[in-house]
């Protein structure tokens, strides 16, 4: 017998307060599956705390122990985790893997929120949460003070639902904000971003050289053993590959300390390397210590015996989870801005929730945003995702930039 489409993905809800949630996935494989379950298990405030992942190549039977929010929205996660599955044919009752036609996916549309508002602190972080529970991508956003305080806010999302073409979706989303902001809201609209519009996703505003040196220029820490509880992320890292355990795969092994999305940083690093996993298995301990280890192929089903593949992959995988996502603060002339840098896949797709945790961070430390821009560049090699927050400032601001420095990056690693 074949599996039925609603067995594909079960989630066990946990009884206890603090125990983890099980996530069971049983589906035809792909490479990248991992990277993209995980992203979706990101974007719904999880962190996954334990996971089994077991592949024939054909069909894969992945386990993931989650922790997070108390709200979560199961039923919607499970149609989530379902759309990112490989579709699945039948025929006698058996199903099969039906590879998709070989061509460019659908790009999705994007729509423009244009949004006015009194401004106060924590505006930013509400409607940016509001818009993350309906489930609507930022792609990027300009934010701009005027004088006589007032905000407005110029949004481009997508919605992971595909209806925010509809009279009906469109008000709900404004309704949701003015549930929230009260009084304070002016106007809402939401229209679809002509081809003028979106164009404009593709640049942004410039980097200069200094900003760039200081950000993504980061020295690779040396290859060290895991350190003992409170040491850096430096000296807890750890990535060794063998080929002489298995006469079919590559193991690699990774010790590291814990962090936010350390799973998925180490799926999205593998996808991009067309990496397929045969066998995996991760766990993170109570004093923040992670143990991965994984049996992997080429795309080609053979080992990775170059030695230079080893080495370039090793390496990205270190810089990967030695500094995920890049933190700076810096001056702006007379003012001072907040940056992070946050990888892109090759597939286009960017690490969820990132702009929240920075609104919420900056919430947090009582501090205004006057403008706030997204936008995207190629530094390198790789595209990068770059928020750009200029700050409010004060006249005993520069003392705090360490504080703030440091608050965004705990809240980014899920470190607070």
């Amino acid at each position: 017998m074949g599996i039925p489409s609603e067995d594909i993905v079960l989630i066990n809800q946990s009884e206890k307060p603090g125990d983890p949630s099980v996530i069971t996935v049983n589906c035809p494989d792909k490479t990248g599956l991992g990277c993209d379950l995980c992203r979706i298990i990101l974007f719904f405030g999880l962190s996954i705390v334990r996971g089994d992942v077991s592949t024939d190549g054909k069909w894969c039977y992945i386990v993931f122990w989650v922790v997070g929010r108390w709200r979560t929205r199961w039923s919607v996660l499970k149609k989530r985790l379902l759309a990112a599955c490989p579709s699945c044919s039948s025929a006698s009752g058996i199903y099969f893997y039906r590879p998709e036609i070989d061509r460019p996916p659908k790009l999705p549309d994007v729509f423009l929120l244009k949004f006015c508002s009194f401004d106060r602190r924590g505006l930013l972080h509400d409607v940016t949460e509001v818009l993350c529970q309906l489930e609507l991508t930022i792609r990027r956003v300009k934010v701009s003070t005027t004088p006589d305080g007032k905000v407005m806010d110029l949004f481009f999302i997508i919605d992971t639902r595909e209806l925010l073409h509809t009279k009906k979706r469109q008000e709900d989303t404004c309704d949701q904000l003015r549930a929230v902001l009260g009084d304070s809201m002016i106007s809402c609209e939401i229209e679809l971003a002509s081809v003028e519009l979106t164009s404009c996703l593709q640049g942004s505003s410039f980097l200069s050289p200094a900003i760039t040196e200081e950000m993504f220029n980061l020295e690779l820490p040396d290859e060290s053993p895991v350190g003992s509880p409170g040491t850096s992320t430096a000296n807890s890292l750890s990535v060794m590959m063998d080929n002489s355990l298995s006469p079919a795969h590559t193991l690699i092994q990774i010790h590291c300390q814990d962090h936010k999305g350390l799973l998925y940083d180490i799926m999205r690093t593998l996808k991009d390397y067309n990496i397929q996993i045969s066998y995996g298995r991760f766990s993170a301990n109570r004093i923040g210590n992670c143990e991965v280890d994984l049996f992997v192929v080429q795309v080609d089903g053979k080992k990775i015996i170059d030695t230079n593949k080893q080495k370039a992959l090793s390496s990205r995988l270190r810089m990967e989870l030695f500094r995920p996502l890049r933190v700076a603060v810096v001056s702006r002339g007379p003012d001072t801005e907040l940056l992070v840098a946050n990888p892109v896949e090759l597939s286009g797709k960017g690490r969820p929730l990132v702009f929240y945790d920075i609104t919420l961070a900056l919430k947090m430390l009582n501090r205004c945003i006057f403008l706030a821009e997204i936008g995207r560049h190629v530094i390198g090699d790789r595209e990068w995702e770059v928020y750009r927050i200029l700050l409010e400032d004060g006249h005993e601001f520069s003392k705090d930039r360490n504080t703030i420095e440091e608050g965004v990056r705990k809240m980014l690693m899920g470190w607070e």
